[in-house]
């Protein structure tokens, strides 16, 4: 059976796709680079994640891009030798307007490397790019208005796109305005027995989410909704496990078996609370003798465990629990916030055997933080890295961070107080309000190096410091890691919680910092 969710973690908006025998699956990244993230598998139940598609500045740039913009629902697909990636990047979100650019890349192969973007336009997000059988290409994307008196979601559009000119051509047309659901967006349009289908997301991306089909014998319309849609939701079912179910695309398997790739998520019991962010399931699914797609197991709730496809099972090594840093590269499951990892702030090489970051601007800037971050993946976990760190000012610090976005985190860090000397202890962001928990700070002159530990069960968060990874000593009490939520304080995010290694030297001084290790243990019930 295929374990759901088989993306877990910060993994929303999958965009899937067959080539032959392999398949890909690409995922919003955010404010995080390099940007989208890509996995690959054979046999649908195991993945591997693989280079990420924008790693240069000049296909993405997220300098003071704000949180939860930058990449929104990026779509893959595959046509006559080459890669098409299109994608999002949302310069602004909150309001009436939503100022974004939708651009395209391609590739001879999904590892990259990927093309100089091209421009296509900026009338709405989630673009989507269609290969029709007679070689033309068009995309579609959900288009915004932002007008007194109108749908903000306004359904969804189609343009021609040139592939010579490397432009969008001729008239835009209306395609599907979408069902009394709302917030109609994330279209994926695909042929089936002389049908056009589209498969959209409705209901925003909470707990009202969901999936629709709609199909026309026209590629431009009109196109005929579902009789029984929405094909998956949990919006009637608040107590389910997987909760904001919806934003699906399909794939067909080789062998003529149909899946759908789904954002989901899994909140804590009696909350909305989801500090894994959005995650990745798929189901197994079926058509009926009238042309219309079902889920396999009946319903519309989206299954726990799905069939698997009839595929040989196809693992890949597992990622290792520590990593030492001794590697020329960072590992592919680490992301930078909004700037490339390059040598300006960043080094590997410097001190062989550890990460050394330059401490620069502070946890809530949107510009040139210096933090590696990866995801966190399982509500039961153990965090543990050993810093080295000399800080000669308070405004000096370096540490580990839990990390949702510059209103809500929680930071073990060392820095200096001109009366105390090193201190170690949590800083705190909450909605917004900062914190210091002067009462647990620890004197930590004389410590030969400063070992930091976060212990995850469920909602609770403890952190704790030894000088020597023996001898432990808790610091902050314990914490509430369901604060580092899409939905927490009703902010609406889009990201998940994220674990860095950060510095900070808000003097300019570049002050720097070195982490000779990180561990991500899980722990078992």
């Amino acid at each position: 059976m295929i374990q759901n969710p088989v993306l877990p973690g910060f993994n929303p908006d999958a965009s899937i796709v067959r080539v032959g025998e392999d398949y890909y699956v690409a995922t919003s990244t955010f404010e995080w680079f390099p940007g989208v993230q890509i996995y690959h598998s054979k046999d649908l139940a195991n993945w591997r994640l693989i280079p990420h598609a924008l790693q240069r500045r000049s296909q993405l740039d997220l300098l003071g891009s704000p949180s939860s913009g930058g990449v929104w629902a990026p779509a893959i697909s595959y046509d006559n030798g080459l890669y098409y990636l299109i994608y999002t990047d949302v310069k602004a979100r909150k309001g009436v307007y939503k100022d974004l650019r939708n651009y395209l890349v391609t590739s001879e192969s999904m590892e990259g490397p990927w093309s100089e973007p091209v421009f296509l336009n900026g009338s709405g997000f989630d673009p989507y790019l269609f290969h029709e059988d007679d070689g033309t290409k068009w995309l579609l994307n959900m288009q915004w208005d932002f007008r007194d008196g109108h749908n903000r979601f306004a359904g969804i559009v189609m343009q021609q796109y040139d592939p010579e000119q490397q432009k969008l051509v001729g008239p835009v047309r209306s395609l599907y305005k979408g069902t009394s659901l709302g917030v109609t967006e994330g279209p994926q349009l695909f042929k089936r027995n002389g049908f056009y289908y589209l498969l959209v997301a409705e209901g925003g991306t909470g707990a009202n989410h969901a999936a629709t089909l709609a199909r026309s014998e026209r590629l431009e319309g009109p196109y005929e909704t579902d009789p029984e849609y929405p094909v998956l939701t949990t919006r009637e079912s608040a107590s389910y496990p997987l909760q904001n179910a919806g934003h699906g695309m399909v794939v067909e398997t080789q062998i003529g078996q149909w899946y759908m790739c789904h954002i989901c998520s899994r909140p804590f019991a009696g909350t909305k609370l989801n500090p894994l962010g959005r995650e990745t399931s798929l189901q197994r699914c079926e058509w009926t003798e009238d042309g219309w797609l079902r889920l396999a197991h009946g319903g519309r709730l989206p299954a726990l465990e799905a069939p698997l496809p009839d595929l040989p099972i196809h693992a890949w090594p597992e990622l290792a629990e520590k990593d030492d840093f001794d590697e020329e590269t960072l590992a592919l499951h680490y992301q930078t916030l909004r700037v490339p990892a390059d040598g300006s702030w960043l080094s590997l090489s410097e001190r062989p055997g550890y990460l050394r970051l330059y401490g620069r601007e502070s946890l809530h800037s949107w510009f040139r933080q210096s933090m590696v971050a990866r995801r966190l993946q399982h509500v039961r976990c153990t965090v543990e890295t050993s810093l080295e760190f000399a800080p000669e000012h308070f405004m000096q610090m370096a540490g580990l961070v839990f990390y949702y976005d510059e209103s809500d985190y929680y930071y073990l860090r060392v820095t200096r107080d001109e009366r105390r000397g090193l201190v170690l202890g949590l800083s705190c962001s909450v909605g917004g309000k900062y914190s210091e928990h002067k009462e647990s700070e620890l004197d930590v002159d004389g410590w030969p190096a400063y070992f930091l530990r976060a212990d995850v069960r469920g909602r609770s968060l403890r952190f704790l410091a030894s000088p020597d990874g023996a001898q432990w000593t808790e610091v902050g009490g314990e914490r509430d890691i369901g604060t580092l939520s899409d939905e927490y304080g009703g902010k609406l995010g889009f990201t998940g919680a994220m674990i860095g290694l950060c510095a900070q030297d808000i003097n300019g001084t570049s002050k720097h910092a070195d982490f000779d290790y990180l561990t991500y243990r899980i722990v078992q019930d």
